[in-house]
């Protein structure tokens, strides 16, 4: 695996290293001792996948808080996303920044997220299904968020969606917080 730094602290692009031969290749996407090497701490302890019928579906943006704080590697495993990692530590020098980059599963690039950023995804592609190695257990009732469109993140979102929850868009404006 390659790990490259994006411009928010601790969020990483992790590539594959495709080892190919006749058959196709094999890779590694996940290994808790490179991810060691490579000065991320990260465990995986569950792992979910989001199934998106629709192109222009967005999900997001999510996090939860300490003491229930996620990291997470995400990887399109089917199609394409704009995958998104806002920045919402204040005491970060990228606080309310945020980097978005195309996931793509013939790619197969993933992005690392850190404990306390917010993350969220727009898909591409009809059939775009998205896996989650978590850090920790999701805890009921302690999942937080903002809107895609507020405008302290000020998100390019390459699209405008065409589906969005009824949840993801009542969250409370980040300057209400």
């Amino acid at each position: 695996m390659k790990f490259s730094a994006t411009k928010l602290a601790g969020v990483f692009v992790v590539s594959l290293e495709p080892h190919s031969d006749e058959r196709g290749f094999f890779a590694r996407t996940y290994c808790a001792g490179e991810f060691a090497r490579a000065g991320i701490n990260f465990q995986s302890t569950q792992i979910n996948i989001s199934r998106n019928d629709a192109a222009f579906t967005l999900r997001g943006m999510h996090w939860q808080a300490a003491p229930h704080a996620e990291a997470k590697l995400v990887r399109c495993v089917r199609g394409r996303i704009f995958d998104v990692v806002a920045d919402i530590r204040p005491q970060s020098a990228t606080y309310l920044d945020w980097v978005g980059l195309e996931l793509d599963a013939d790619k197969g690039d993933a992005l690392f997220v850190p404990e306390g950023c917010a993350h969220g995804f727009l898909t591409l592609t009809p059939g775009a299904d998205v896996l989650y190695q978590m850090g920790r257990p999701y805890a009921p009732g302690k999942a937080d968020g903002f809107r895609f469109d507020d405008l302290a993140f000020a998100i390019d979102w390459p699209h405008a969606p065409k589906i969005v929850s009824a949840a993801d868009l009542a969250w409370t404006p980040w300057r209400d917080r």
